[in-house]
């Protein structure tokens, strides 16, 4: 399965911006943003100029990098954000938001999506009871997550069942501690993703 493998805090400094790539080690002052709030490279510290064409495809770089997707998945998910009814930028975050490792990294139950994608890659969470591995697997509204039986007493599913308290969930998601399972009670909206995003320009960049 193709994935990056480079340094993930290049992709933050490319973009000037946090995108919690290493969970909680970018929150402390070791995060390379706090260090080098520049682009990577030679030329990372000349002057910015970017073209239209070149604004929209940072957007669009961002937004990957942000969800740990690559190319030809990210086309295939805007195809189909294209054909549902709706403003297609906003059905791509929708869809984005919805992918498997991304609601175990909203719920709490891991400090990166990239930790996320981990986790359900070595069977640790189950959807409706049943074993998913699959990071890319796009939930719906009222399926239920929770940690896989044999798992729950693993290092880091413990830990992030002892520190989902201090997590902030969005409100279209829900996971009770005491029972062990989250919930997707609702379908995100635009009004729910936080992130800054600027989607049109993603939608403008496909459009040529």
């Amino acid at each position: 399965m193709a994935r990056y493998t480079g340094s993930v805090c290049r992709l933050c400094r490319r973009e000037g911006m946090k995108l919690y790539l290493k969970g909680y080690r970018c929150e402390t002052a070791k995060c390379a943003i706090e260090k080098r709030a520049y682009p990577p490279g030679q030329h990372g510290q000349g002057r910015k100029k970017f073209s239209e064409y070149g604004l929209q495809l940072r957007e669009k770089q961002k937004v990957k990098r942000i969800y740990g997707v690559l190319e030809k998945p990210f086309r295939a998910y805007f195809a189909r954000a294209e054909r549902k009814k709706g403003v297609a930028g906003e059905n791509l975050l929708q869809t984005l938001e919805l992918r498997f490792d991304n609601i175990i990294y909203r719920m709490g139950l891991a400090p990166s999506r990239n930790a996320a994608r981990q986790l359900v890659r070595h069977n640790h969470f189950t959807v409706n009871g049943r074993k998913v591995n699959i990071p890319s697997y796009i939930l719906s509204k009222g399926d239920e997550v929770a940690p896989a039986q044999k798992k729950i007493e693993k290092f880091p599913i413990k830990t992030a069942l002892q520190n989902i308290k201090d997590k902030n969930q969005p409100h279209w998601l829900v996971f009770d501690v005491e029972t062990k399972k989250g919930i997707v009670q609702d379908l995100p909206t635009r009004e729910d993703i936080t992130i800054p995003i600027e989607e049109q320009l993603i939608v403008e960049l496909f459009s040529r």
